[in-house]
C-alpha cells in the first residue's frame, strides 16, 4: 500500500478521537446513571474517564521505539506495539482481543443506526397519527441500508483517506448530545423537579438490581475507551513536536469534552425521567416533540455512526490485509491495485483483496446485528470485553516493559492492584450484560 505522509495536527487527532469515543455509547449513559443513581452514575463516568486518560498516556509512548519522541522505529498500529514491545505470543492474544473488539463494534454500531433511522419514522408517525398509535417498524430493511453504505465506505484504502469523514461525524456527534442534553433540560423544567434517587431505579429483587447495576457499567465502558485506534490516529500527526505530546494533549482535550458531554446528558436524562429512563434517550420516545428536532438528531447520528464504523473498522482491515500481503508477497489478487474511473465521482484505488475481505467483514457485521438488534445489552457486553485487556493490560505491560520497572516496587505493586481492581470490574459488566442479552433473545 502507498504510504500516506503525515500531516494532522491536535484538532484533526481531536475529530479522530471524538469521531471514536462519542458514538452510540453516549446514547445509553442516562439509562445507565438511572440503574447506578445520582452517587455512583456520575462516580462511574469519572473513573472510567481518568482510567482512559491514563492508559492513553501510557500508550502514546509506544508509537515510537525506543525513545518515546525521538525513536526511529514507528508502530503503526496498536497490535505492532504490544509485538515490538511484548513479544509475538502476547501480540497473539492481544490480537484476538482486538479482531473481537472491532468486529464487535461494528456490529454495536449497525444496531444502534438502525435504532435511529427507525426513530425517524416513528417519530413522524406519532406526529401524525398521535403518541398511541402503532407506530412499529423492522430494523432489518434499515441495516441492510446501513451495511451497504459501509460497503461503498470500506474501500476507502486507509486511515489518512478519511480525516474529512471523521470531521464530519465529529460535528454530528456534539450536535446530537447537546439536543439530548437540552431536551433533557427542557423535560426537567417542564416537570418542575428533578426525578431520580440516590440509589437508583427500584427493582423486584436485589439479583435483578445486580444484574442491571452490572450492564449499566458495561454501557459506560463501552462508551469511553478509543485505545484501539490510539496509534492509528498518532500515525497521521506530523512532527515536530513529537507526535506522543500532540497525542497526550489532544486526548486530555477529547476526553474532558467528552466527559461535560457525558455528565450532562446521563444526569440531565436521568432527572427528566427517573425510572422510566428509555435505554436510548433520543429512540426511547420519552421525548416526542419538537419531533423535526428528534428527528434531526437522530439523522446526526446516521451520520456520526457511518464515520465511526469506519475509524473503528480502518485498522482491522488494516491488520487483516497487512498479514495477508506478508503471507503471499507474489500474490497479484492480494498486492495488485487499479485505478478505477466511474461517472460523476474521482477516480479511486482498487484492490481486488480489499473488495472482496471488506465485503463479507461488512456482510457479517449487518447478518449477527440482525439477530442480536439489542442495544443496551449488545454494547453492554463489547463495553466488558474490551475494556480489561485492551484499555489496561496490554498498556500497563507495555509502560513495565518500556521503563524497566521491577516486581514489587511501589509503582509495580500499585499498578497491579490497579490493573486487578479493573479486572473484577470487567468480569461483572460482562457476566450481568451477557445475561442481558440472553434474557433479550429468549424473551
Amino acid at each position: 500500500m502507498v504510504e500516506a505522509s503525515a500531516d494532522g495536527n491536535v484538532w484533526t487527532a481531536v475529530s479522530h478521537i471524538i469521531t471514536g469515543v462519542i458514538g452510540s455509547g453516549v446514547l445509553s449513559l442516562a439509562w445507565s446513571v438511572a440503574q447506578l443513581g445520582w452517587i455512583a452514575g456520575p462516580l462511574a463516568m469519572l473513573f472510567f474517564a481518568s482510567i482512559t486518560l491514563t492508559s492513553t498516556f501510557l500508550l502514546c509512548n509506544c508509537y515510537r521505539t525506543p525513545d518515546p519522541e525521538l525513536g526511529p522505529g514507528r508502530n503503526r498500529s496498536y497490535l505492532e506495539a504490544v509485538d515490538m514491545s511484548l513479544g509475538k505470543k502476547s501480540a497473539r492474544f492481544c490480537g484476538l482481543f482486538i479482531q473481537i473488539t472491532l468486529f464487535g463494534i461494528g456490529i454495536a454500531y449497525t444496531v444502534t443506526s438502525a435504532i435511529s433511522i427507525r426513530a425517524i419514522h416513528k417519530s413522524n408517525c406519532y406526529h401524525k397519527e398521535g403518541h398511541q398509535a402503532a407506530c412499529d417498524y423492522p430494523d432489518t430493511y434499515y441495516m441492510l441500508i446501513f451495511g451497504l453504505a459501509q460497503i461503498v465506505l470500506s474501500q476507502t484504502p486507509d486511515f489518512h483517506n478519511i480525516q474529512w469523514l471523521s470531521i464530519v461525524a465529529a460535528i454530528m456527534s456534539f450536535f446530537y448530545s447537546f439536543v439530548g442534553f437540552s431536551l433533557g433540560v427542557a423535560q426537567v423544567i417542564e416537570n418542575g423537579y428533578v426525578k431520580g434517587s440516590l440509589t437508583g431505579i427500584r427493582t423486584s429483587s436485589p439479583v435483578e438490581k445486580m444484574w442491571l447495576v452490572s450492564q449499566a457499567l458495561g454501557d459506560i465502558a463501552f462508551a469511553y475507551p478509543y485505545t484501539l485506534i490510539l496509534i492509528e490516529i498518532q500515525d497521521t500527526l506530523k512532527s515536530p513536536p513529537s507526535e506522543n505530546q500532540t497525542m497526550k494533549k489532544a486526548s486530555t482535550i477529547s476526553i474532558t469534552v467528552t466527559t461535560i458531554f457525558y455528565l450532562l446528558c446521563g444526569g440531565f436524562g436521568y432527572a427528566a425521567f427517573g425510572d422510566a429512563t428509555p435505554g436510548n434517550l433520543l429512540t426511547g420516545f420519552g421525548f416526542y416533540e419538537p419531533y423535526l428536532l428528534i428527528d434531526f438528531a437522530n439523522a446526526c447520528i446516521v451520520i456520526h455512526l457511518v464515520g465511526g464504523y469506519q475509524v473503528f473498522s480502518q485498522p482491522l482491515f488494516g491488520n487483516v490485509e497487512r498479514w495477508i500481503s506478508e503471507k503471499y508477497p507474489d500474490s497479484g489478487f492480494i498486492n495488485n491495485e487499479y485505478s478505477l474511473k466511474l461517472p460523476l465521482i474521482p477516480a479511486f484505488r482498487l484492490n481486488l483483496l480489499r473488495l472482496c475481505y471488506r465485503t463479507v467483514h461488512v456482510v457479517c457485521t449487518t447478518s449477527i446485528a440482525m439477530i442480536f438488534p439489542y442495544f443496551n445489552q449488545v454494547i453492554g457486553v463489547l463495553g466488558a470485553v474490551n475494556f480489561w485487556p485492551i484499555t489496561i493490560y496490554f498498556p500497563v505491560e507495555m509502560y513495565f516493559k518500556q521503563r524497566n520497572i521491577e516486581a514489587w516496587t511501589t509503582k509495580w505493586v500499585m499498578l497491579r492492584i490497579f490493573t486487578f481492581v479493573c479486572f473484577l470490574v470487567s468480569m461483572f459488566a460482562l457476566v450481568g450484560s451477557i445475561e442481558g442479552l440472553i434474557s433479550a433473545k429468549l424473551s
